[in-house]
C-alpha cells in the first residue's frame, strides 16, 4: 500500500460531509466512511447537468463508493479518485425540504468533520453515530433540534468528553447536582464548584441526561424553553473543547 509505483481499487461505504467545485466540471467530495474515516476525493464531471454520478454524491447521501489512488495517494499526498457510487441511502431527500432538519443536519455533518481531524484514520464510532442521526432526522420523527443536541452530545462522548448530568464530575457524589461547569466536565456539587459555574434547570438537565442515553420518551416530552436552554449548554460545551464554534449551528432552528 505505501509503494508509490503502485495503483490501487479500494471500496468503502461513507456519508458525504461537503463537496467543493474543482475545474468546470470536477468536484472535491468529502466523506466520512466506515473503513478509512474522513477521506476526500476527487469527482470527475459530477457537475454534468446529465451526470447521475454526481447526483448520488451530494451532501447527507449515505454510498457505496469505489475509489482508485496511486501509492503515493495512499500515503496522503494527492487526492483518489471517486470512480464509482452507489447510493444506500438517500438521506438529503428527507431533509432538504424542511429547514429545520436541513440546519440541524449541516450542523451534524460540520460535527463529523471537526472530530476527525486526520484523514485516513477510521473512527467507526463517529461514522455510525452520523448514519443513525441522519436516519433520524430524515425520519422526521423527532424534533430537529432534539436530534442534533443528541448527536452532538454522543460526538462529543465518543471522543471522550462525555459530560455528566447527574453525579459531581469532580468528585462523583450523586446527583441531582445544582452547577454546570464546562471546564470541569458536566454538573458539580456545591463544594466542587468553580467559578463560572451556572445554574441551569433542574428540567434542561433531566433532558440533556435523556438525550445522551437515548431516552426518548422524556426528551419528546420536554418542553420548548427547556429544549432552548438544553441547546445552549450543549453549544457551549462543545464550542469549549472543540475550541471554536461551528459556523451551522447560527442557523439552527431551537424550539
Amino acid at each position: 500500500m505505501r509503494d508509490n509505483g503502485r495503483m490501487s481499487l479500494f471500496r468503502d461505504d461513507g456519508i458525504v460531509l461537503r463537496t467543493q467545485k474543482l475545474g468546470e466540471a470536477d468536484r472535491i467530495i468529502t466523506l466520512l466512511t466506515r473503513g478509512h474515516g474522513r477521506v476526500r476525493a476527487v469527482a470527475r464531471g459530477v457537475r454534468r447537468t446529465k451526470s447521475k454520478f454526481g447526483a448520488r454524491l451530494e451532501p447527507f447521501s449515505h454510498v457505496d463508493v469505489q475509489f482508485f489512488a496511486r501509492g503515493s495517494e495512499l500515503v496522503g499526498r494527492g487526492l483518489p479518485l471517486c470512480t464509482q457510487s452507489e447510493t444506500i441511502a438517500p438521506y438529503g431527500s428527507g431533509i432538504v425540504t424542511d429547514y429545520g432538519r436541513y440546519t440541524a443536519g449541516t450542523a451534524m455533518l460540520e460535527t463529523a468533520e471537526r472530530f476527525t481531524d486526520h484523514e485516513g484514520e477510521p473512527a467507526v464510532q463517529q461514522y455510525l453515530l452520523l448514519v443513525g442521526g441522519l436516519r433520524t432526522l430524515a425520519s422526521g420523527e423527532h424534533e430537529p433540534a432534539l436530534v442534533l443536541d443528541a448527536f452532538l452530545l454522543r460526538s462529543l462522548a465518543v471522543n471522550g468528553y462525555a459530560p455528566s448530568f447527574d453525579a459531581c464530575a469532580q468528585c462523583g457524589m450523586p446527583g441531582p447536582n445544582r452547577f454546570f461547569s464546562m471546564a470541569a466536565g458536566g454538573v458539580v456539587c456545591a463544594e466542587c464548584r468553580v467559578p463560572g459555574s451556572v445554574v441551569p434547570s433542574s428540567e434542561a438537565l433531566v433532558l440533556l441526561g435523556a438525550l445522551l442515553t437515548g431516552d426518548w420518551a422524556t426528551a419528546d416530552a420536554s418542553e420548548p424553553r427547556h429544549v432552548r436552554e438544553g441547546s445552549g449548554l450543549v453549544a457551549a460545551y462543545l464550542h469549549w473543547h472543540l475550541e471554536r464554534g461551528l459556523r451551522s449551528l447560527r442557523y439552527v432552528e431551537k424550539g
